[in-house]
């Protein structure tokens, strides 16, 4: 069995039980749950020391989990996404399916199609979208590296994913573009 699919197994086997993983996700070193699970967003929230009205990033598959939990998308939102050039958040009004713990204060929810192949594995074996927040206690820096992240965020989590530790990842946050409901797009953060 591949060091991959041994990673992904580990991680669907702690997030199907309601466990909190650190994982490496196409931005940067990621705190993370399964986003349907709400007793699960809350162990996020006490583990990053975050105030509880802040939104989650989810990550989904693809279009087709996305089209799950927003139940329209503009015409031109596929031929949008796949012209981004690196990863993109989305931030959609009036969201179906999810936990309200992974909402913002006004309804709507952050969401990334991912391209990186481990969270993509992941993603497609657990069938749900993930939470994803920057591996570091609440107003700290986020780390850009595996070797960035606390001791102490290592030590509340339930398992720390086994895949590219070693790697220097040349991170930063995604991108965050508004889909308004008429279907305009307004970047919130470049």
């Amino acid at each position: 069995m591949s060091q991959l699919i041994k990673a992904v197994q580990a991680a669907e086997d702690e997030l199907l039980v309601g466990n909190v993983i650190l994982y490496p996700t196409d931005t940067v070193w990621g705190i993370g749950c399964d986003a349907e699970n709400g007793t699960a967003v809350k162990k996020v929230v006490k583990i990053k020391e975050r105030d509880a009205s802040k939104a989650m990033i989810l990550l989904v598959a693809d279009q087709q989990m996305l089209l799950r939990y927003i139940a329209s998308l503009p015409a031109d939102f596929q031929q949008f996404v796949q012209e981004q050039e690196r990863p993109t958040t989305y931030v959609f009004s009036n969201p179906q399916n999810l936990p309200e713990e992974v909402l913002a204060d006004d309804g709507t929810v952050a969401i990334r199609i991912v391209k990186d192949e481990f969270c993509h594995r992941l993603l497609r074996q657990i069938g749900r979208p993930l939470v994803s927040t920057s591996a570091n206690i609440s107003g700290e820096p986020a780390p850009k590296t595996f070797a960035d992240v606390s001791e102490e965020i290592k030590k509340r989590v339930d398992l720390i994913v086994h895949w590219r530790q070693e790697e220097p990842m040349e991170s930063k946050p995604s991108r965050i573009v508004k889909i308004n409901p008429d279907g305009s797009q307004k970047v919130l953060r470049d």
